[in-house]
């Protein structure tokens, strides 16, 4: 047994209420019935799920323990490092000074950054308490200032946050929060306090929000707690890449199996999945077979196992707490979307439909991508969320921003998509999908901010989305045009 797993054992004994915790995600409860430890060759593996989803890391090391609190070190999806937090909430709540003490000093730190940058202003409010009425977080302290009738929001996020990213959908929020609540007070605004290291997502976000509806700075601060305001301007520039696409090599020795999805990848292999969840791909003449780690195997073993997954992975499953049911309902939603894109919109192709192009970290995001177009030509970037999120709406953005850079170079059909259609280059459409039940209050706030060239539109589809892709509600963007901010 490794120090990694005898670890992580001996702090789930002494735990009263343990739960996971993945940075900008809520916690999830452990249970001896949802949480599997499993020792691979010389790795260790957790799996953990409740009925929205299902979480799977690799456990690389353990990066330090504190009462009541074990941080791990991940590896996720491409390997990208991460960390999880495994907590005893009876001791985190009752011993949680380390964190609230840190927090304070945080505050105090964005309190004599407002009082350098805008002197001339008064506090009006200024607090790191939970509200979760709406929808604020602790994590970021928040303040409003305040000049006679004047006023602006501010928000900031320490250097050291899980979630930096976050800062802006919260910031959002709290602006449109103050404008509701103090309608005599003409806000300008948000003041956004980012750490140097973290700014540069949260700089181009703001830089495709519409400034007839309110105003930004951004100020960066280093190691030292100096600061400086930023132009946004300088955060156009993207790092994002455009595989070319190749066409699939058909493999005659693959067998026709009911229930399962034949996938073209864009590097020219082969996807097989059921519902969503891949357990099979060729590798030139190969397939390799499995579901955590995938092996050669003979094309002849795919039905056997392909029939197994399909009977715990249905809707008539006989288990729906079985961890292959629960698992990445993201995926099953995308595979529902993909067999019936014209249920989501009746102007998109069937075919082809594409998988995160450019590919953009989905793991990282909890948030599935795919891309089709329309009969006009015109790009539909669809955004795929089975749970509620209140980040949806700017990890979408990320995305959006992405593929809109593409369209503006003609590159996606100079790199082999969508031949057979005269792309256009007009802005790509954003559809948000997720269950109707499932959508985050404080999306449409968020919306209401975007720059009026970015067409969205909420889609949700009913509670039996996995029997039936039935879609319930359409809420799109009040103002559309097809003006582009400069870049």
């Amino acid at each position: 047994m490794t120090e990694i797993l005898k670890a992580i054992e001996r702090f789930l004994e002494a735990s009263k209420d343990p739960v996971l915790c993945e940075p900008g995600e809520e916690w999830l409860a452990i249970t001896s019935e949802n949480f599997v430890l499993e020792e691979r060759g010389a790795c260790t593996h957790l799996q953990a799920w409740d009925h929205r989803r299902n979480l799977v890391r690799r456990v690389t090391a353990i990066e330090r323990e504190t009462r009541g609190k074990l941080v791990l070190k991940v590896a996720r999806f491409g390997n990208q490092p991460g960390t999880l937090e495994l907590i005893d909430r009876r001791r985190a709540v009752r011993d949680n000074v380390p964190l609230k003490s840190a927090r304070l000093e945080f505050r105090e730190q964005f309190r004599r950054f407002l009082r350098r940058q805008f002197p001339a202003y008064k506090f009006a409010e200024l607090t790191t308490e939970t509200d979760l009425e709406h929808s604020l977080s602790p994590a970021y302290p928040r303040a409003l200032l305040r000049q006679g009738a004047a006023a602006w929001a501010a928000i900031g996020v320490a250097a050291e946050a899980s979630h930096p990213d976050g800062v802006l959908t919260f910031g959002l929020i709290w602006l449109d929060y103050l404008r509701r609540r103090e309608p005599s007070l003409a806000i300008q605004g948000l003041i956004v306090y980012l750490p140097v290291a973290h700014a540069k997502t949260t700089c181009l976000r703001l830089s495709f929000l519409d400034p007839a509806v309110a105003q930004y700075c951004a100020f960066v601060f280093d190691d030292e707690g100096l600061e400086e305001r930023v132009d946004l301007k300088d955060y156009g520039n993207l790092d994002t890449h455009l595989e070319p696409y190749r066409r699939p090599t058909r493999c005659p020795g693959v067998p026709q199996c009911e229930g399962v999805e034949k996938i073209d990848r864009s590097d020219g292999e082969l996807s097989f999945r059921v519902n969503g969840l891949e357990f099979a791909r060729t590798s030139g003449s190969e397939l390799l077979l499995g579901l955590e780690t995938k092996r050669a195997s003979p094309y002849g073993k795919m039905a056997a196992f392909a029939a197994e997954l399909s009977r715990l992975r249905s809707m008539d499953a006989p288990d729906r707490r079985n961890p292959l049911y629960l698992r990445n309902p993201e995926a099953w939603l995308e595979s529902q979307v993909r067999r019936h894109i014209r249920e989501i919109d009746s102007s998109l192709l069937p075919t082809p439909v594409y998988g995160q192009v450019p590919a953009f970290a989905a793991a990282e995001r909890g948030v599935l991508d795919l891309l089709a177009v329309d009969h006009r030509g015109r790009l539909a970037v669809v955004e795929l969320k089975a749970s509620e999120d209140v980040h949806l709406p700017l990890q979408a953005l990320d995305y959006w921003i992405r593929v809109q850079w593409h369209v503006k170079r003609g590159e996606f059909q100079a790199n082999g998509y969508f031949l057979g259609s005269e792309l256009v280059r007009d802005p790509p459409r954003l559809l948000l999908v997720s269950p109707a039940l499932d959508v985050h209050p404080s999306n449409e706030c968020v919306l209401r901010y975007f720059f009026p060239c970015i067409p969205v539109e909420r889609i949700g589809v009913g509670l039996e989305w996995r029997k039936q892709l039935k879609v319930m509600l359409r809420s799109p963007q009040a103002h559309v045009n097809s003006s582009f901010p400069a870049r």
